[in-house]
């Protein structure tokens, strides 16, 4: 491998492969995790609270194997999240039908979901059963809510998870250049997922959760991960929803996908137009975005 490369962010390029095939050649004996945590000392890579960037890692490990430029050791166990999946005991729910209006289930209970919290059962449990996507492994930095009316009854769930490498409605809005979309990534954060479960049916929920919790995002991510986030972007299918609830809570409809995954290559497979929904978390966003002090028109859109 004679050029750089972008992977999982890091700029990787002939001494950053040679700086992993002297640790595989003289550590014969380590495993995976090992290796990437080593990896990950030796170039200070962590996150803003300061926690190495233990799956990053390993997932760049994968990416330069499948490209022929290391081999691996053997895996020693199954890979936890595979195994926490397969053992998730999929929860029976609660679905008496919630109905009438919002002012009736007010005040919400927004709950960020810690690891390992009971709370973690059921909402994966919830999206498995009752999300048309399903349930998939997140990888990298992200944040779960489970949301319950004032009587304790669940009403919805969301996920945030690592944005859309590029995406051309998103980034044209930003004006961003492909460095600075590189170093900037990490700022903006992409609601995977969104559920109502089908027994909740209240006019005008969807939207003042979004609201509710695009109020307080920045901060948990700031909690959790040590930075801040700038902008959130989803992608809604087209073929299934018109996308009301996040025009309600003033997000914006910036263009639609052309008909790739979120990260997929020119040539794969086409999946259904999205459109491209972003809200901006302060009016400030493309400077911060950019790392550029003189862009006008900060709040535009």
């Amino acid at each position: 491998m004679n050029a750089t490369t972008i992977i999982q962010g890091r700029s990787i390029g002939p001494a950053e492969i040679d700086l992993v095939q002297r640790l595989l050649a003289e550590h014969p004996v380590w495993n995976r995790t090992r290796l990437s945590q080593e990896l990950c000392d030796l170039w200070d890579w962590r996150n803003g609270a300061g926690c190495i960037k233990d799956m990053a890692a390993r997932t760049l490990l994968l990416k330069l194997e499948q490209r022929g430029l290391i081999v691996l050791p053997p895996r020693q166990r199954t890979p936890s999240n595979a195994a926490r999946n397969r053992s998730l005991c999929l929860r029976e729910h609660d679905q008496t039908p919630i109905a009438g209006s919002l002012r009736t289930l007010l005040p919400l209970s927004i709950n960020m979901i810690e690891k390992d919290a009971a709370d973690l059962v059921i909402f994966k449990s919830l999206m498995a059963q009752h999300h048309y996507l399903g349930l998939r492994n997140t990888v990298g930095e992200n944040l779960k809510y489970l949301i319950r009316d004032r009587h304790g009854r669940l009403v919805g769930a969301l996920l945030f998870g690592s944005a859309a490498w590029q995406t051309q409605p998103r980034d044209a809005f930003i004006g961003w250049s492909v460095s600075a979309r590189r170093s900037g990534l990490s700022y903006i954060t992409n609601n995977t997922r969104f559920l109502i479960p089908g027994w909740v049916r209240v006019p005008h929920l969807a939207s003042h959760i979004l609201a509710r919790v695009s109020r307080r995002i920045d901060t948990d991510w700031q909690v959790k991960y040590g930075h801040r986030i700038h902008l959130l972007e989803t992608f809604v299918d087209r073929d299934r929803f018109l996308g009301t609830c996040y025009r309600a809570a003033n997000w914006i409809c910036v263009g639609q996908t052309q008909g790739r995954t979120r990260n997929g290559p020119r040539g794969a497979p086409p999946v259904p137009i999205k459109d491209v929904y972003v809200y901006p978390l302060s009016k400030y966003f493309r400077r911060e975005l950019c790392g550029c002090k003189s862009l006008r028109d900060e709040g535009g859109g």
